[in-house]
């Protein structure tokens, strides 16, 4: 059955072969996630490797995002690995230290005393440990643990409400962006991004290192910081997409405010013409469980009714026991979810105004084939954006885009409701328009009296050339 919620997933232990991300691919796995906190160039190039190989075996072209890391404030190593912090008992973070022990532990952050004055409240570990900022002493931030609990090395630092002033990009996000660029990885996602300069940097850097491929990879913002919030337009605009990080921001904003602002970031992302990834313990249970709790199921479908292009699987498919199956059942929440999805197009169009004639082009063919009834839509298409304009508007009608171009194919991958599929370069319309309606009825999309909408550019090869659209019955001449 067509899924319109595409699936992101991440490679680790669990997933690192061959074999495992073909069985994945097949269950449903449209982006594969490389997460660059973990492991070293070399990791991170046979990994790309193996997901092309997977992909080729599996006949469809699956996406690669680099994750970059960004710049995570963390607690330093401790002596024995790990301390436990008791509610009420002082605890020093020292910028100085170097090994860690019960009374203090060190900064991988040295700035951060900088940042911090009494009254301030520290999240470690995600939010389980919290710290209230009593004094800072030169490089030590003295502090009274509110809320114990064990803490071991490297774990993460959040202060309240947000405020930390570390620059979105680190030294090492951008070695590894030169790395991600020779792997030629499709999608870049910046962590921790304050505003559109932050974007517009990282932007710059990625099609720098990706000249010498060929390759202006889509970018896409990590929604995870507080200030991030009220500059949501300008870094959507200085984005392809955006993804809803639900992990940090939560440390930082609270659990309570994080589902209404999922909601207002997918409509925002929509309206904006970007896509969108929602992201962060979906299905957090199946990591150790053969199946999701009610509660993951709901938070699936409910980013799905929603409007969210993707839905992410983290430490699920990257360290869990049943990667493969948790793609499965994934997909399968989509589909039903997408079941009782109320299209609400003809609202949609109402004082909208288009001044792009593709984009006009993209819109009629929507409203054409919602209200015709039509079996499909089959754009041909050299960037992927009529798709990905048509893909923001929901009619229960499948988009099919056909590209000559690779990068194209494994980029709309993302997009909702999109299905990317190669066609081989041919600049006579009325062969190439055969060609498509032809792969799209030998895959089974559509049959024989199936009325379907086509679009098209003249002339052909121009990206943001489409200024044509036709209505045809497959198997009768046109």
């Amino acid at each position: 059955m067509h899924r319109a919620t595409k699936i992101v997933a991440t490679i680790g232990p669990a997933s690192n072969t061959p074999e495992i991300l073909l069985q994945m691919i097949q269950a449903g796995l449209d982006v594969v996630r490389l997460n660059f906190s973990h492991g070293t160039a070399d990791d991170h190039r046979q990994r790309a490797e193996f997901v092309r190989e997977a992909a080729r075996q599996a006949g469809r072209e699956v996406a690669i995002m680099a994750d970059l890391q960004g710049p995570k404030i963390r607690v330093g190593k401790f002596e024995n690995g790990k301390v436990t912090l008791v509610a009420g008992e002082p605890f020093i973070l020292d910028a100085d230290c170097e090994l860690g022990n019960e009374q203090r532990a060190g900064l991988d952050y040295k700035d951060l005393p900088r940042d911090l004055k009494s009254g301030d409240v520290l999240l470690l570990n995600d939010g389980l440990i919290v710290l209230n900022v009593a004094r800072v002493i030169g490089n030590e931030i003295h502090t009274i643990v509110k809320i114990g609990g064990e803490l071991s090395n490297n774990k993460g630092i959040n202060r309240q409400g947000g405020g930390l002033s570390a620059p979105a990009l680190t030294a090492k996000d951008m070695e590894d962006i030169r790395t991600a660029m020779s792997l030629g990885v499709d999608y870049v996602a910046v962590s921790f991004p304050k505003n559109a300069t932050d974007m517009e940097m990282a932007r710059q850097l990625a099609n720098i290192a990706g000249a010498p491929f060929g390759i202006k990879p889509k970018m896409i913002a990590k929604i995870e910081r507080a200030e991030a919030i009220p500059a949501l337009q300008g870094i959507l605009d200085a984005s392809d997409g955006i993804m809803v990080a639900r992990g940090d921001l939560a440390v930082e904003v609270g659990n309570a405010a994080v589902p209404a602002l999922q909601k207002r970031m997918i409509r925002m992302a929509r309206e904006s013409n970007k896509f969108v990834i929602t992201a962060t313990q979906m299905m957090e249970s199946m990591i150790y469980a053969p199946v999701p709790t009610r509660a993951e199921v709901s938070d699936v479908a409910n980013a799905v009714l929603d409007g969210t292009d993707a839905v992410m699987l983290s430490a699920e498919s990257a360290a869990g026991k049943y990667p493969v199956q948790t793609i499965e059942t994934m997909a399968a929440i989509c589909i039903e979810a997408e079941k009782s999805e109320q299209s609400e197009l003809d609202r949609d169009f109402l004082d909208r105004t288009f001044t792009r004639i593709d984009q006009s082009i993209a819109m009629g063919a929507l409203f054409t084939a919602y209200h015709l009834g039509a079996k499909a839509i089959v754009a041909l298409t050299e960037s992927g954006s009529t798709a990905l304009w048509m893909s923001r508007h929901w009619t229960h009608v499948p988009i099919f885009a056909l590209t000559p171009r690779v990068g194209s194919e494994r980029a709309m991958a993302l997009y909702r409701n999109v299905t990317s599929l190669h066609l081989d370069t041919n600049t006579d319309r009325d062969t190439a328009l055969q060609q498509a309606l032809e792969t799209v009825v030998s895959k089974g999309y559509a049959s024989r009296g199936d009325m379907v909408v086509l679009t098209v550019g003249e002339p052909m090869g121009q990206a943001g050339g489409t200024n044509t659209l036709k209505i045809v019955r497959v198997g009768e001449p046109y």
